[in-house]
């Protein structure tokens, strides 16, 4: 029961009360509507479900939050619909508002998050209507119809990679095979699908089911979550769905043949990209910083030989680490480019464009499944320095917490007055668990932690 009697740390306390610093200034100025701008006070939509409050509420059943839990519990009862007249992005009310229902059912066992996470499956099937069973990147859920976005007809593949886990919990919930069986399809797709050595372009037609033959191929943005779920599908199954293994097993030796590389001058190993397929770039988006998290998780289950697995992971992990250690504010930038030339001094290029942070949880979580799995006290030290950070440069004083525009400038880093939702479902939640000196708080024998921080059970 995680209501009563929960014995929290030191530094876990001081996690709380900064949850707590966020969702008073959302409670206060953004109730029920999607995006707290704290320094502005204001609040925005984007899909009009309430995502923050949606997306926090197992972060509040795991903190023991009870009293901020059944206030939300009451606004997701009787507040929260998914009849609007407009279009949603499938894969982040998916991951976000989809996955946080099911877990929090999960953890809660209260029937109205059941309730409300099948009438959200429900009316995000017409997605699936398309020729190739590829899903379409917007669904409207007033209307039942789905379209490719705005910009092009490509889904992106991460997003249509990135359901399955959420979709088979809701089949396992209600008993209704729909949704399982849209997202296998899917998968068995993109599993017949040609790759490179496991790797995959990051766009996908939806009408024609092919990969942009010269898409870019990255473990950032729009590829990331497609090789993290390759492993949790197969972990989901209880490792019964061995296709799944295979193909995260390939795209391991395939991230490692092309896109490993070692940085100038102090051979930081970094993770870089194959612009239209095939030119390497050594550009790593903090995004891909999950990695070395899914890489110690797989070696938990027995995957790679001896401790190949587990030794990428503590040293990409390193790397995430320099690259909040390295900056003046101690927090990483969004993307970071690695020096490969010989006589290099500095083995990290900020770009100015590039220099911003979102609050985004990847290290963190990182640092949480090593610590886990290893015990090794280092990468709590490293994740309470980049709480402090974030304690430092993003708090708002008013109330929340904000993007900042510039790591460079310790001085000055510059909010861009947004608080987005994964700052209190995952970049927090992450740091409670890896300051949790109790390894069955959501166990990794027994959840599964989908891309936006819900735990499923395996």
């Amino acid at each position: 029961d995680f209501f009563n009697g929960q014995l929290r740390t030191e530094r876990q306390e001081q996690v709380v009360q900064a949850f707590r610093h966020a969702w008073g200034a959302y409670k206060k100025y953004a109730w029920g509507h999607d995006e707290l701008h704290p320094l502005s006070k204001t609040a925005t939509e984007w899909f009009g479900t309430g995502l923050t409050l949606v997306d926090s509420l197992d972060t509040m059943i795991i903190m023991g939050l009870k009293e901020e839990y059944e206030e939300a519990k009451v606004w997701v009862r009787d507040q929260l619909s998914f009849k609007n007249d407009k279009f949603v992005n499938l894969f982040e009310i998916t991951i976000r508002v989809l996955g946080s229902l099911l877990s929090t059912y999960h953890l809660s066992g209260d029937e109205i998050m059941k309730e409300k996470a099948t009438e959200l499956g429900q009316r995000l099937l017409p997605a699936f209507n398309s020729h190739s069973k590829v899903p379409y990147s917007d669904v409207n859920l007033a209307q039942g119809h789905a379209r490719a976005p705005k910009w092009g007809p490509d889904s992106s593949t991460a997003e249509v990679a990135t359901i399955q886990l959420e979709f088979r919990d809701l089949s396992a919930v209600t008993g209704d095979k729909r949704f399982e069986e849209a997202v296998d399809q899917v998968s068995m797709h993109i599993h017949s699908q040609p790759k490179q050595s496991g790797l995959v372009p990051i766009f996908i037609n939806a009408n024609t089911g092919t990969f942009r033959p010269s898409g870019t191929i990255t473990l950032g943005a729009r590829g990331d979550s497609y090789y993290e779920y390759l492993l949790k599908q197969w972990i989901q199954s209880n490792k019964k769905l061995d296709h799944f293994k295979k193909d995260f097993e390939e795209s391991y030796e395939g991230v490692k043949t092309k896109l490993f590389r070692r940085s100038e001058p102090n051979k930081l190993l970094f993770i870089g990209e194959l612009l239209a397929g095939r030119n390497f770039s050594p550009k790593m988006d903090h995004l891909v910083c999950f990695y070395a998290g899914t890489l110690a998780l797989a070696h938990h289950y027995g995957l790679g030989d001896r401790d190949e697995y587990l030794d990428s992971a503590k040293e990409l992990a390193e790397t995430c680490w320099q690259m909040y250690n390295r900056m003046p504010t101690k927090l990483s930038p969004e993307i970071t480019y690695f020096n490969l030339a010989q006589g290099s001094k500095e083995d990290l290029i900020v770009k100015p464009l590039d220099s911003h942070n979102l609050l985004r949880p990847e290290t963190v979580e990182s640092l949480f499944y090593l610590y886990r799995l290893t015990g090794d006290e280092k990468y709590r030290d490293q994740g309470w320095q980049i709480f402090l950070a974030f304690e430092k440069h993003t708090r708002v004083k008013g109330g929340g917490y904000s993007s900042i525009s510039n790591v460079k400038d310790a001085g000055n880093p510059r909010f861009k007055d947004k608080m987005e939702s994964f700052f209190l479902s995952e970049t927090l939640k992450y740091f409670y668990l890896l300051f949790s000196d109790d390894p069955k708080l959501i166990s990794l024998d027994e959840w599964v932690l989908n891309t936006e921080g819900h735990p499923l059970p395996i």
